[in-house]
């Protein structure tokens, strides 16, 4: 919390967010009572009145893995008093759903945005997505699994189907 206070002192807490994901058990760290911390966070973090808190689901709990669990979001977010902001396995349909039954404020695309450069087109138009390479995420190569996902105009797609 110290980081964040210096931060929010620094450049005012009006430009500070933060990413938290006490439900991960990357590298085998883990808590033994995620629910709770993630409470916990959301409770320390209103001190500072930053502008967001970006949770990652509890069902993302292990690198690549996806995985269904009796943990919630829902009592962190209603805890944290700034904008709330949900990660983690979202497509089109259930970030909706996720918004209009206020378990979020903003849904975070990664994976369906770095293997579709035009997402928000895409879900207007309820268009087909691209798949994502799992083989190619965290590599060397500056193209593979980043650049060389195809637009929507790419793919054959027609708008008038």
């Amino acid at each position: 919390m110290e980081i964040v206070e210096g931060i929010a002192k620094e450049i005012g807490p009006e430009r500070v967010g933060i990413r938290l994901s006490p439900f991960s058990s990357h590298l085998d760290v883990s808590d033994s009572q995620p629910e709770q911390l993630s409470v916990y966070l959301a409770n320390a973090l209103n001190k500072y009145n930053i502008l967001y808190a970006h949770y990652l689901e509890p069902r993302v709990r292990r690198y690549m893995q996806h995985v269904q669990t009796s943990y919630s979001l829902q009592p962190a977010r209603n805890a944290f008093k700034g904008a709330f902001l949900a990660a983690g396995n979202y497509n089109r349909e259930n970030g909706n759903e996720a918004i209009a039954s206020d378990r979020a404020d903003l849904i975070v695309y990664g994976r369906l945005f770095l293997c579709n450069p035009d997402l928000p087109r895409r879900f207007a138009l309820k268009a087909p997505l691209n798949d994502y390479v799992e083989a190619t995420f965290y590599t060397q190569d500056p193209v593979v699994g980043y650049t060389d996902y195809p637009f929507l105009e790419e793919t054959g797609y027609r708008m008038d189907s």
